[in-house]
């Protein structure tokens, strides 16, 4: 698995928080100050990063102006530019405190517009393995978890955070052998997904998996892509993800 993956899903997590953070703010302009003082940046610096001259930054930290949507976006990917190049000291900090299980959940986004279960198998190169009873089910998000140090790791509550905004999405289970553990811990769970996709077994699923998901009456997807970065990009491109650091930022 490749780590600028899962690195992805941490920053985006990260930069939303503080985003949503500031905006929220009856005193935005003293939470940017707050924000750029957390991450140990100058003025001078942040400004640099941004594009923008010195006095602006200053200008928005004391209320002379009210930051709108793209000023605090470009602030929040300054902040994490500066952060990246001191090798993501305070992100991991973050992270860490926000409760962001970022060795489970490798990729989590929603769709742009809702996904029927028909496209989610096209989606993911799979195929169904239960017949499908309801076919206008649609998702509209997913989660790519590595199931492994999910069901390893993740306590009650933040199995929730698998299920992101909404818990009509598909939960995409990597690195399976034959199917069982992730259909149990769906089975246990008061919280049921839309769909499941497992990726790792070729054919050989287990039958007690399947059986698990016709008993729940949640669609089961075996994706047979080739990979879990093939897998992943796939299903960013259709949630029309925007990296954070493209040069179109």
């Amino acid at each position: 698995m490749s780590k600028s993956i899962q690195g992805d899903f941490v920053v985006e997590s990260v930069a939303r928080r503080i985003a949503g953070d500031i905006a929220f703010s009856e005193e935005p302009g003293k939470r940017l100050k707050w924000w750029r003082e957390e991450f140990g940046v100058s003025q001078v610096e942040v400004a640099r990063l941004m594009g923008v001259s010195p006095s602006v930054v200053t200008d928005y930290e004391k209320g002379r102006r009210a930051p709108g949507s793209k000023f605090i976006r470009k602030f929040v990917i300054a902040l994490l530019e500066y952060d990246k190049s001191r090798g993501w000291e305070k992100l991991k900090e973050l992270a860490r405190l926000m409760g962001i299980p970022a060795g489970a959940i490798i990729d989590m986004a929603d769709f742009d517009e809702p996904v029927s279960i028909v496209e989610l198998v096209d989606l993911v190169e799979g195929k169904l393995l239960i017949p499908l009873d309801q076919p206008k089910i649609q998702v509209y998000g997913y989660t790519v978890v590595d199931s492994i140090r999910a069901i390893m790791s993740l306590s009650g509550i933040q199995f929730y955070a698998l299920m992101g905004g909404t818990p009509q999405r598909c939960i995409v289970f990597t690195g399976v052998r034959y199917g069982r553990s992730p259909m149990v811990a769906v089975r246990v769970s008061p919280v049921k997904p839309g769909a499941i996709v497992i990726h790792g077994p070729r054919d050989d699923v287990d039958p007690l998996a399947v059986e698990i998901s016709k008993l729940e009456g949640i669609p089961l997807i075996l994706s047979l892509a080739e990979s879990v970065e093939r897998l992943v990009s796939r299903l960013r491109a259709r949630a029309a993800r925007v990296n954070l650091f493209s040069p179109e930022v």
